[in-house]
């Protein structure tokens, strides 16, 4: 199933995306995309449904996050090889993973807002996935039965707060705005091989990381396992896996980052594509 929230900021509605492409209306079956109502049971219960019997909405309204919020939202970094060397970072020896604000939030075709006073906002896109089960120490071999879908994400980063600031990472990766995800939620059985799925920027109609997930140091099951080892994963959870290369902070001589006025695009195959203008 291909699974979105349609409709004004606050008042967005679950729906699903018929095999015609049709926008069709979920909510006398869920009450919205969030914690339990992600889980794998509940995904079942969805797809039992007769399709065709659920109201048909028109195109043309707004897409919000895919999600309407997550109990936790975690992140990996440097988990892609040529990513690491371009940032003339070692790959680390285990998955490397850092928070972002939940209140980050926010839809695939809103706006990117850079924080007053700041010069150096990043894009990096990333393969996200919800948990869909609790999850806790499991192994590799069985990670990827706690999936219940995945997501194009944006890891939207103030270079300056993440570096340069006091503690850890989330300082510069936590501000509004900075956690757009979506269009859609695909469920994981549409998913066959997450490590061979095709990642893009472009950045004012230039492409600035053109990829594929067969780049990962550490793959989704092992990303899956290693948090498990740490912590008990929420039905909910979401997991973003890293980026590639092309980060405006490993362009050589100069970098390049954000400012008010470009266009951003960010795109999973498979997962549809973020369009952002950023103010």
């Amino acid at each position: 199933m291909k699974l979105l929230r349609y409709g004004p900021k606050g008042q967005e509605i679950p729906c699903l995306i018929d095999d015609a492409g049709h926008i069709r209306d979920l909510s006398a079956h869920v009450d919205d995309f969030a914690g339990d109502t992600v889980s794998l049971e509940s995904l079942d219960k969805l797809r039992a449904l007769d399709v065709h019997q659920l109201p048909q909405l028109p195109h043309g309204a707004r897409i919000g996050a895919c999600l309407a919020d997550t109990p936790n939202f975690y992140c990996i970094g440097l988990n892609y090889a040529r990513h690491a060397a371009e940032t003339g970072n070692t790959p680390p020896p285990e998955p490397l993973v850092f928070n972002k604000a939940t209140s980050a939030i926010t839809g695939p075709y809103d706006v990117i807002k850079i924080p007053e006073g700041t010069r150096h906002t990043d894009w990096e896109v990333e393969l996200g996935l919800v948990i869909g089960r609790p999850c806790y120490g499991v192994s590799p071999a069985d990670a990827l039965d706690y999936v219940s879908g995945y997501f194009t994400a944006n890891d939207v980063s103030e270079r300056t707060y993440q570096m340069h600031r006091a503690g850890q990472w989330v300082k510069g990766k936590s501000l509004p705005t900075f956690a757009p995800i979506g269009p859609y939620f695909v469920t994981a059985d549409e998913i066959k091989d997450p490590q061979n799925l095709a990642v893009k920027t472009i950045v004012n109609d230039k492409v600035m990381q053109n990829s594929n997930t067969d780049d990962m140091i550490y793959d989704v099951r092992t990303i899956i396992s290693n948090l498990s080892q740490y912590m008990e994963l929420r039905v909910g959870d979401v997991i973003i896996t890293g980026t590639p290369e092309g980060v405006g902070a490993g362009i050589k001589p100069k970098p390049q980052f954000l400012r008010a006025g470009d266009v951003i695009e960010v795109e999973v195959e498979g997962l549809g594509v973020q369009k952002m203008d950023v103010i």
